[in-house]
């Protein structure tokens, strides 16, 4: 049990029941905040042993096992890192916690599970066969990679045709930017989607706990909160709106509202219209996050157009079927002018080859028509079998049918 406080400099209270009986603290922060604390929750004075102990750098500080027992807790305040703590006052935290690290019980209660499970686990009901039933969750779902597959991969036209732009992202657009692995804002196109599956907020739990459920997962892709999409206008201080949304391009009454990126892109796919993103430099950046990738993949976006990508991202795209192309020299979508209204085909020639020369025709709300070569960074053989697959998950699953 943890029971945060907040407290002057920082300093951490947790309540731990059953687990160790002493902390490391400061001895002079300990004068200074222990009576509030005390007050705070009834403590009572604690029995003090203090041990002086050399640190790295010649200083001293005072090393401080308090040990004591509120209720039924014990209370451990920690306000600087165990760091440079000598052998004997290690020896002191081991002997405690031998009352919290049995490996005796540990093996006799998990022998239990399988010969005496117990009322809780015996109310679990599970399934028998070859096949999982996909229960109703909002944690696991099943995915729809597999939708619609086939024994032969779909013959279709080699590049993109006549794709909305989605977003122009700046540089270094990461990971966490395109899929967010922390708490989901309650507004947000996944809090929604939780709340009217039952879920309170309190356990909406994290965007990275919900990892096994697309439909959370999509809704969360390009959903950060400082994710900053540029076509979208400044404020009049030049400041720049945050969070995962864009403007509406296709004809109607909602063309140029500004919507959540799923809400968009559903609303393209249902259209049957194709879409790209345009970035900067260090496309992709970060922890080498798939949902970065599949994500964008299930949001029907095509093409990601970028001066450079993060090598992992990069595969990853090519790996669930999304075209990564990068700029030549120093062309961006700046420099092109790009607002986010125009119409962008992408055309990779009679046969697709590893690192070749692509044409990217924009078709700006003028009239006007540009034409841009840039790289593709489809950059080995078998990344050209995983794209015309539609990504690797088709790809290895034809493999394995054909053996």
């Amino acid at each position: 049990l943890c029971l945060p406080l907040s407290v002057a400099d920082n300093t951490v209270l947790a309540t731990l029941h059953g687990f160790m009986k002493g902390a490391v603290v400061n001895d002079k922060k300990i004068r200074e905040v222990s009576h509030s604390y005390r007050e705070q929750i009834n403590i009572k004075t604690p029995t003090v042993d203090t041990k002086v102990v050399s640190l790295s750098g010649g200083n001293q500080q005072k090393v401080v096992l308090a040990k004591w027992l509120v209720r039924d807790c014990d209370v451990l305040i920690f306000d600087e890192p165990t760091r440079g703590i000598d052998v004997g006052a290690k020896s002191e935290i081991y002997k405690l916690m031998k009352f919290a690290m049995d490996a005796k019980v540990f093996k006799e209660n998990y022998d239990k599970v399988a010969k005496k499970p117990g009322k809780l686990w015996e109310q679990i009901k599970g399934v028998k066969g070859q096949v999982y039933d996909w229960p109703k969750s909002t944690y696991i779902a099943q995915p729809p990679f597999f939708d619609g597959f086939e024994l032969q991969p779909k013959v279709s036209a080699l590049g993109v045709r006549d794709a909305k732009v989605m977003a122009l992202f700046g540089d270094s657009i990461t990971t966490d930017h395109i899929s967010p692995a922390g708490s989901i804002k309650e507004s947000s196109p996944a809090g929604k989607y939780l709340i009217e599956h039952g879920v309170l907020k309190a356990d909406f739990n994290s965007y990275g706990s919900r990892r096994g459920n697309h439909e959370v997962m999509m809704r969360g892709t390009f959903a950060n909160v400082r994710i900053k999409n540029l076509m979208i206008p400044p404020r009049e201080d030049g400041s720049r709106e945050e969070g995962g949304l864009t403007l509406f391009q296709l004809d109607g009454p909602e063309k140029g509202e500004k919507q959540f990126i799923y809400d968009a892109a559903m609303k393209y796919i249902e259209a049957g219209v194709p879409t790209v993103i345009f970035g900067g430099e260090e496309y992709g950046t970060g922890s080498s996050r798939d949902w970065a990738a599949k994500g964008t993949q299930l949001l029907g976006i095509k093409a990601v157009v970028a001066r450079s990508f993060e090598r992992i991202h990069r595969s990853n795209l090519v790996g669930m079927g999304v075209l990564p192309l990068q700029f030549k020299g120093d062309d961006s979508w700046q420099s092109l002018g790009l607002k986010g209204d125009e119409t962008i085909s992408i055309e990779l020639g009679e046969a697709i080859v590893p690192q070749a020369d692509a044409r990217l025709i924009i078709k700006r709300a003028s009239g006007e028509t540009d034409t841009v070569i840039v790289k593709l960074r489809i950059d080995t053989p078998i990344e050209v079998d995983y794209y015309q697959h539609g990504g690797i998950l088709p790809f290895v699953l034809r493999q394995l049918l054909a053996a």
